[in-house]
């Protein structure tokens, strides 16, 4: 499986954001999406994602040789700043997510037994979730991604304001994730995608690039990346 992404362009008012991205995406992989602040990042997720429209070009998924439309529940969005309905606990909404998906979820567990996959203490559980944490939130929005198992996951710098522990066990819920799907990661954090990541994609003029390691060691590899990433100042 494949997401194909073809001529993509996206402009507010005068400034061209997007330039002509062509770039085609593996499932089985997290790809570590970097680029600078105000590079087009979330611009480019949320042309994917269609709560934006592009201005011009097409993507699409490549399934045994078949091109198909993207059809909404077969992508997953998971923002930077968690959004969840907080006059519910959190049982109430897996319950109420179970519910309306019973038919689409496969190998379907109990709501204590998805609690369990990101380790929610069982006091939290049924707390409202205007009292949880920002990291709490930000695991609630990953679990309805695991109960989902979109085909494709696009992660809107997810991890940069969790605490240690708690961006650990979502580094791992990922890796687990990833086989038979595509995670796209986006971040600006050079470390965070080179721990997590498979491959590394920079966002830069505009235009997606992919990043070979090769025979570099892990210094070159950086290097090789902020390059890249400089190349934007003198677009």
């Amino acid at each position: 499986m494949e997401l194909v992404i073809e001529n993509l362009r996206k402009s507010f008012e005068k400034k061209e954001v997007l330039r002509g991205i062509h770039f085609t995406f593996e499932d089985g992989k997290i790809y570590g999406l970097l680029g600078r602040n105000g590079a087009g990042k979330t611009t480019l997720f949320n042309c994917l994602s269609r709560d934006i429209r592009c201005d011009s070009g097409e993507f699409y998924l490549q399934e045994n040789g078949n091109r198909k439309e993207i059809e909404a529940e077969e992508l997953g969005y998971v923002l930077s700043t968690p959004t969840v309905p907080e006059f519910l606990t959190g049982r109430e909404f897996v319950h109420f997510f179970l519910d309306i998906n019973r038919k689409n979820i496969a190998d379907l567990k109990t709501e204590d037994a998805y609690f369990d996959l990101i380790n929610m203490e069982p006091e939290d559980r049924d707390k409202l979730m205007k009292d949880y944490s920002h990291g709490m939130k930000n695991k609630m929005q990953m679990l309805i991604n695991i109960i989902a198992q979109p085909k494709i996951l696009l992660l809107d710098e997810p991890l940069t304001s969790l605490d240690v522990v708690v961006a650990e066990e979502m580094k791992q819920l990922l890796r687990k994730l990833k086989k038979g799907h595509i995670l796209i990661f986006s971040t600006h954090i050079m470390e965070l995608a080179l721990d997590l990541c498979d491959e590394i994609v920079v966002l830069s003029q505009g235009t997606l690039k992919k990043v070979e390691r090769g025979a570099l060691d892990e210094e070159a590899f950086k290097e090789k990346i902020i390059e890249i990433l400089k190349e934007g100042d003198h677009a």
